[in-house]
């Protein structure tokens, strides 16, 4: 059977992205914060948890003065929002906008560590072409009333734009932007390439899954083993739906000439319930998605586009919000409940990063009766992986005899939940796997473990 050994140099990568799963915060990783209920903890108690975590970012839809108060010298990246129904003021008044920073910015930074402002939410998506057409006015004069103050090398200024602005996104590399918006958006562009300014979108797998609700379309949108998909158009391999939709957020960007300007996912995540009808909503699903997004982000391996490197990424949300319309999976997106317990774990805590690894008893083998055919599928998405050495189950390795698919399937599963956190739900393989404290050791074939 075939499997794939990648470069040392990938390998390398995931080793260093191993340690910094231990180190305080991760910039690359941060978290909505929606207010949209009307039983959420003080800003200190929430500051007091997102200090205890490994989360870097926190993005407001808003300029709350109490939560941005609360988050000085704390370290944490703040990103605040101008509501839509701010967009006409501040495009037809420039003193509008500098009245906005006057009292949304100025009064906490540096304390307060404002990294981006947000000018609209989904409105290139929204219908409303007035809204529409004054958007990047809006965003101009937010930026001169930056530039008048000497921060606009400190803080940038964007929009955030829902996956509709694409009318082709499937294969990635043939990711378009809708047409009826592209002369705003080569304006906006334009701006943010000049600006150093990021693209921030709202990549959703859990939609993805709704609008196609096949087993495989789940494995691949929570980021567990599956055949994986091949882009016709550049023949890459994707293994998940979130890389196949920033990447196909590339392909547009690079289709209109800026290809170099940097990505932001502003929202993704996937809810714990819904409604009876809802197919995806679960706290299983919910923790995989997080948590496997997570581990992702951390090993740095990045997408097929733009390998090597993490996505920065705001997951939603930090709390359930439970005055939100619409069906029961839009109030059930919390990574924590608003008594400030977690939803699920998710590998976030300070103090579990920081414990250094003990020796691990366990190894993640097959269940027994797994089918060859559940197995080779295992084997050949975690020989896929940049930063998985599958060399010893090669001919000629320690590990190739004897050349069963259980064998080698068996040594790859182990490899795949020793790499990336030894985390329950990274020996799932759609629940084809379990957890064995014996060694699966055998002669010179020796399994990795949490100390090896």
């Amino acid at each position: 059977m075939a499997t794939i050994s990648n470069p040392s140099i990938l390998l390398f990568i995931s080793l260093i992205a191993i340690a910094l799963c231990f180190a305080d915060s991760q910039s690359f990783i941060g978290v909505n914060y929606g207010q949209v209920a009307d039983n959420l903890p003080a800003p200190d108690a929430t500051a007091n948890l997102l200090k205890s975590t490994s989360i870097g970012k926190v993005r407001l839809y808003g300029a709350d003065p109490a939560i941005i108060k609360s988050l000085a010298n704390s370290g944490i990246g703040i990103t605040i929002g101008a509501a839509n129904g701010d967009i006409p003021n501040l495009a037809s008044n420039p003193n509008s906008a500098t009245q906005w920073v006057n009292s949304n910015v100025l009064p906490y930074y540096p304390a307060s560590n404002i990294t981006l402002i947000t000018v609209g939410n989904e409105v290139m998506t929204s219908g409303d072409n007035g809204l529409i057409s004054q958007l990047f006015p809006a965003i101009q004069n937010v930026q001169n009333a930056l530039n008048s103050v000497s921060l606009s090398d400190k803080i940038k200024v964007s929009t955030v734009h829902s996956m509709a602005v694409l009318t082709q996104s499937d294969p990635p590399s043939s990711g378009s932007f809708n047409p009826a918006l592209q002369s705003t958006l080569k304006q906006l562009l334009a701006f943010q390439k000049d600006n150093k300014s990021p693209f921030t979108i709202n990549p959703y797998p859990f939609f993805a899954y709704q609008s196609d609700p096949r087993p495989e379309t789940l494995a691949f949108c929570l980021f567990q083993p599956n055949s994986g998909r091949v882009d016709s158009g550049n023949g890459k391999l994707y293994t998940n739906m979130f890389d196949a939709q920033v990447d196909a957020v590339h392909s547009a960007l690079s289709g209109m000439g800026f290809e170099d300007i940097e990505i932001v996912v502003a929202e993704t995540g996937w809810p714990s319930r819904g409604d009876n009808n809802e197919l995806g909503p679960s706290l299983e699903n919910a923790k995989a998605y997080n948590g496997n997004l997570i581990t992702h982000l951390r090993s740095l391996v990045g997408t097929p586009l733009m390998p090597a490197k993490s996505i920065d990424t705001y997951i939603f949300a930090l709390y359930d919000e439970d005055l939100k319309p619409g069906p029961a999976s839009e109030r059930a997106f919390g990574l924590y409940k608003t008594d400030l317990t977690l939803t699920f774990d998710v590998g976030l805590s300070k103090s579990t990063q920081k414990s250094p690894p003990t020796k691990s008893t366990q190894w993640c083998v097959p269940k027994g009766g797994v089918s060859d055919v559940e197995l080779q599928q295992n084997l050949d998405y975690v020989c896929s992986r940049e930063g998985i050495d599958c060399g010893p189950i090669q001919q000629g390795g320690a590990c190739y005899e004897p050349d069963t698919t259980l064998s080698h399937a068996t040594f790859a599963m182990n490899l795949y939940y020793q790499k990336f956190g030894r985390n329950p739900w990274n020996c799932d393989f759609s629940q084809t796997a379990t957890l064995t404290s014996q060694n699966p050791s055998y002669n010179a074939c020796i399994y990795p473990s949490g100390s090896t």
